[in-house]
């Protein structure tokens, strides 16, 4: 890959900036001959009025805002550079001088055109220094993938985003990675992320490459010159729907981040009383014993026979060293086994008297079918026959 180092101020690249967030590559400076944001870079995140004040601030302070990254796509009816990388600054930068923020400065809030035009013309005068680079687009990605931005490294998706660029991104991000698309707020009581990481993007992604046994980078691979996503979004929709047609209660924070594609592949061929499932999840919701509400929603999927999901209190141990007294007493004085199960049995344990550290706690009526976890509902079986009696 050549690299060019050249000099460019913030006015030149930032002329004919104009910002728009649901733009995957919309981003334009120098004029038009600069693509901000490619649709292989992530989307604008610095945008939390400390990261791009810091760059403000930076300019105005003279400091250097670092080497920047163009790419030289040999285009010559359309914008012939792209920012490989620089992005953040460079859109933070385009949002202050059009006024999209403000900074404080002396003890005031200051848009760009409320500044002294001394300041305002330190800002634009300022020298961004810039490599350009030109190459393969191997070589472009490889580079692009080496090469982080201010602390925040590109995450997984982000990465994936960038190897497999083309129209099948392009539109998978309009999609998922639209922070403004009104269906992003019903997503978020079931996917967990933030859109603009493109972490929704990533769930859509696992649940129909999932459904295929394939990973992400192999569904990206196979549909990368594709022009549509109507597999991605309609597997994706189906899911959600499916969701919604089941679980009737409004959204408990504890669906949220649960692998429903998996789930919806496991469980969507059965039919479920919505009734009784909706009475029973506010039951469980509203249960202190259960300290894996997560689970609730996969135990009453299953027909509430794994209880393990629940993660279900377990008895006290003052709770226990009392049950174990009280059956031992009463089954030395009866002389049969202080495992109640073994008492019954007909082989050399009928007798036998556990030692305490030999039991498990058990309830007698399962929790699952309303028994509590209680004294007078525990009692104590030998490791054995606990293990092989489940949840009967």
């Amino acid at each position: 890959m050549d690299t060019d180092l050249q000099q460019y101020t913030v006015a030149e690249v930032t002329k004919g900036f104009v910002y728009n967030e649901l733009e995957g590559k919309g981003l334009f400076g120098l004029n038009g001959d600069l693509v901000i944001q490619p649709e292989y870079q992530r989307h604008y995140i610095y945008g939390d009025g400390k990261k791009d004040v810091a760059v403000i601030d930076s300019l105005l302070k003279g400091y250097p805002l670092g080497l920047i990254y163009f790419v030289d796509n040999g285009v010559a009816d359309g914008p012939r550079l792209e920012v490989l990388d620089g992005q953040q600054r460079i859109t933070s930068v385009g949002r202050f001088v059009t006024g999209k923020f403000a900074i404080v400065r002396d003890g005031r809030e200051q848009t760009f055109s409320s500044l002294d035009p001394a300041l305002q013309k330190k800002i634009t005068d300022s020298q961004l220094l810039i490599y350009v680079c030109s190459g393969t687009e191997t070589e472009i990605k490889e580079w692009f993938q080496t090469i982080n931005i201010a602390g925040v490294p590109l995450n997984k998706q982000e990465l994936r985003n960038a190897i497999y660029s083309g129209p099948f991104v392009t539109a998978a991000k309009a999609e998922f990675s639209n922070s403004q698309n009104a269906l992003q707020q019903k997503w978020a009581h079931f996917v967990k992320g933030d859109p603009k990481r493109q972490e929704v993007l990533e769930v859509a992604l696992e649940w129909v490459a999932s459904s295929k046994d394939q990973s992400i980078d192999g569904y990206m691979a196979a549909h990368r010159q594709d022009s549509g996503i109507n597999e991605l979004k309609s597997y994706f929709t189906t899911v959600i729907d499916w969701i919604d047609a089941v679980f009737i209660a409004p959204p408990d924070k504890a669906m949220r981040g649960l692998d429903w594609g998996a789930l919806y592949e496991t469980y969507h061929h059965k039919s479920y009383k919505t009734d009784e499932i909706d009475a029973n999840l506010e039951e469980l919701l509203a249960d202190p014993a259960v300290k894996n509400p997560k689970g609730i929603y996969e135990y009453l999927l299953g027909g509430k026979e794994d209880t393990r999901l629940l993660d279900v209190r377990l008895f006290e141990p003052s709770t226990k060293k009392q049950a174990y007294a009280q059956q031992t007493k009463k089954a030395q004085a009866a002389g049969v086994s202080n495992c109640p199960l073994c008492a019954q049995g007909s082989n050399a344990n009928k007798t036998r008297i556990y030692k305490q550290t030999e039991m498990e706690a058990d309830h007698v009526a399962a929790w699952s079918r309303g028994g509590d976890t209680s004294l007078a509902n525990c009692e104590m079986l030998c490791v054995p026959h606990n293990r092989s009696k489940g949840n009967r």
